[in-house]
């Protein structure tokens, strides 16, 4: 495990080094929240509540979102792609770990960069400018962070297929953007999944992107109750087994497969 632990320390360096992008980054997040905040209270008007959210709590859950994906956000599908067009797939395989489990690794140095020099600043400066429920209990936040965690692993399990793909496809750019934008809308960053049309809720109950977003925000909000979190909850920790079965396959399949391109 040693190994896996210096991975994620030299990510987390690597990162640093460029930290002065993060802090553009978090100003940006902040106008995007702002931006949300408006048309959120816009589209609230007089209304008490919509779906069982107050326009408090939907603040509060435009935010955590936005501010939680920096977490769990990563691109090591792009980086397998690029290793696989490059070549340099083949000394990674050869080296004495396994190459998912080390991808793993850099996208959770990343994810721990990105909580503490993105997220938790982040967080703080719109808690300053925009109204924002944050629980009181401190059993909510051990939920939400197993809940975040949990999110990191189902998010970083679909790049691990998306960059598998590459294997096969060679270009995979074109899946990689619309795997991108299929999580944000289906994950509930950009619209809660309560808001959608109830055959699309039935829909999205069988697929794992709302593990991403959309149930660490709302533990966050206080939008589920008690067996409603250990429900969800349950349901991530179900797709985070069910997403082994296809990345090992897919990943026995890949390296059958394996055609240099570069190197």
């Amino acid at each position: 495990m040693d190994k896996y632990f210096e991975m994620i320390r030299m990510r987390f360096l690597m990162m640093l080094a460029y930290r002065t992008d993060y802090y553009t980054g978090i100003l940006i997040y902040s106008i995007n929240i702002g931006a949300y905040y408006f048309l959120w209270n816009a589209i609230y008007g007089e209304k008490s509540s919509i779906e069982g959210l107050t326009s408090v709590q939907m603040t509060t859950y435009v935010a955590i979102a936005w501010m939680a994906r920096a977490f769990y956000f990563n691109n090591i599908d792009r980086e397998i792609a690029l290793e696989i067009k490059e070549g340099k797939v083949a000394i990674e395989l050869i080296r004495p770990y396994n190459y998912l489990g080390m991808k793993t690794m850099q996208g959770l140095g990343e994810g721990i960069f990105r909580f503490f020099f993105f997220s938790i600043p982040g967080m703080i400066l719109v808690a300053l400018i925009f109204p924002i429920q944050v629980p009181h209990n401190p059993a909510s936040w051990g939920l939400f962070g197993i809940s975040l965690l949990l999110s990191f692993v189902i998010n970083t399990q679909i790049n691990l297929l998306t960059g598998i793909t590459a294997f096969f496809f060679y270009n995979n750019a074109g899946l990689i953007r619309a795997k991108r934008v299929i999580i944000d809308l289906f994950s509930g960053l950009l619209l809660p999944i309560s808001f959608y049309p109830f055959w699309a809720q039935d829909i999205m109950k069988y697929l794992p992107f709302q593990g991403i977003s959309y149930i660490p925000s709302m533990i966050f909000t206080n939008g589920f109750s008690g067996s409603e979190i250990i429900y969800a909850l349950l349901q991530q920790s179900i797709w985070v087994l069910i997403l082994l079965v296809p990345i090992r396959l897919l990943w026995a399949a890949a390296k059958k497969q394996l055609t240099i391109q570069g190197g």
